[in-house]
């Protein structure tokens, strides 16, 4: 299991200041201003009234030099801090936000420079404003995260002129903030209103009506001879003159465990995330569709070993603490030991539950280990294989080769190809569902999945 105790951020000797000191520099309205100056004085070697002309307008640019420094901002006078981050979720765009604060004489106009972060992306233009004296302002830098997991913002460095424009300071901002990013479970949120209001309740989720013992006690009512004998309630028929029986009710809540890979085969990116990436994300999102219909989820992520196992457990908080715990569960360039991992699952999981294992099946090694291991849970659990294919094999097959390498390519796509088609359909006959879809497909794919398995009673 992972280590999870925090890891506090500890500052260099030379970071114990939260605010290096700020100097003037020059900009190029100064350098502008001296080129006119120097202009105006060699044109003076020929003309008496352009060296007049220059000697005022030097009078006039110290000036104005001087009255930017004395009004500019001084250390201390501009606070910049970032503001607190909302929710991060991986390849959603999402904002950083700075409040700058003026007690300077002047208004400011100000530039925020984050620290770059190999986790995220940054747009190369910093975050601009302008801020009255006295006055508060805020600032938005627009990101896209790109890495799951932890990360940590560095310092920020901030520039800041007067409207005169003649020297600008800038300077380093200590602000250190840990970052948490997220799978992207936006399709629940699309998804949930249909599953809440409409398909959950077709497909059989709500509760039913059970004449017999078993579940929660829900009222009495009238014998009927299709009625056991022992669901009659003797006190309540003696007290009504006839006989009554008790009615009670059942839930459809049933188990789902999440198998997660996370061994060498689930490293490959697909476009912009890794394969892992998206099974991250596809499982989660079921788990929370699962969490509104009561139904238990669990999951466990291996890989030469086990690396999270969490029991299934019912409820909207447990899908919650799950994406807490496995949030930032990354993959090792490693070989999966499917044998020890399904063992480990057969022994802890024995009542019949719904398995969604998420792996891939290029590798015909792997395949074969696959496909023996899932067999073996086939008597007692409802499996489903979880596969992404690569649109990368599907285009070397549908383009027309122009060379030998282009030729290569589409003939090992189609090996691969083959060899996963076999693969999934040893699975079917073994009595195991198979989803193969685009990445990008996954999670819409798996929930309508799981919903057609419980609206048909597979489980």
């Amino acid at each position: 299991m992972r280590d999870r105790r925090p890891r506090p951020y500890e500052p260099k000797r030379s970071d114990r200041r939260t605010v290096t000191p700020s100097f003037p520099w020059i900009t190029r309205r100064f350098t502008a201003a001296v080129v006119g100056v120097a202009v105006l004085v060699a044109l003076g070697t020929f003309l008496h009234a352009a060296l007049l002309l220059a000697l005022i307008s030097g009078v006039f640019v110290v000036g104005l030099l001087a009255a930017d420094i004395a009004s500019g901002p001084r250390r201390n006078e501009i606070t910049v801090t970032r503001e607190p981050i909302d929710h991060l979720a991986l390849r959603a765009r999402a904002s950083l936000r700075y409040a700058v604060v003026n007690r300077s004489l002047a208004a400011v106009r100000y530039e925020i420079v984050d620290t770059p972060l190999n986790a995220v992306d940054m747009p190369e233009e910093p975050a601009t404003g302008m801020v009255g004296r006295g006055m508060r302002s805020i600032a938005e830098l627009k990101i896209m995260p790109r890495l799951r997991g932890r990360a940590t913002l560095g310092a920020l460095y901030v520039s800041a002129c007067t409207p005169i424009g003649l020297v600008i300071r800038r300077w380093r901002v200590l602000a250190n903030t840990e970052i948490r990013i997220y799978p992207d479970l936006s399709a629940v949120e699309r998804y949930g209103e249909l599953a809440r209001r409409g398909r959950l309740v077709e497909a059989g989720f709500r509760r039913l009506r059970y004449h017999g013992r078993g579940g929660e006690f829900d009222a009495l009512r009238e014998w009927t001879p299709d009625d056991e004998f022992r669901s009659i309630n003797w006190k309540a028929s003696a007290r009504r003159a006839k006989l009554m029986v008790e009615q009670y009710d059942v839930e459809r809540s049933q188990t789902v465990m999440l198998a997660l890979d996370a061994g060498r085969l689930m490293t490959p990116r697909l476009g912009d995330q890794r394969k892992f990436d998206y099974a991250i994300t596809a499982a989660l999102s079921v788990a929370s569709i699962a969490a509104l219909v009561d139904d238990k989820v669990g999951l466990l992520a291996f890989a030469g070993d086990i690396l999270e196992h969490i029991p299934p457990r019912a409820g909207s908080a447990h899908a919650a603490g799950m994406t807490q715990r496995v949030y930032d569960l990354q993959p090792r360039f490693e070989e999966a030991d499917y044998s020890r991992a399904f063992t480990y699952l057969r022994r802890r999981q024995p009542k019949r539950s719904l398995v969604i294992f998420f792996t891939d099946m290029f590798d015909p090694v792997a395949s074969a280990a696959t496909l023996v291991n899932l067999a073996l849970l086939t008597p007692r659990h409802l499996a489903v294989c979880v596969l992404m294919n690569d649109e990368a094999v599907q285009q070397a097959l549908e383009a027309e080769p122009r060379d030998a390498v282009a030729a290569y390519a589409a003939s090992v796509a189609a090996t691969l190809q083959m060899e996963r088609q076999r693969a999934s359909a040893i699975l079917t006959q073994r009595g195991i569902l198979v989803i193969d879809v685009p990445a990008k497909d996954l999670t819409v794919s798996l929930i309508n999945a799981y919903v057609d398995i419980k609206s048909r009673n597979l489980l």
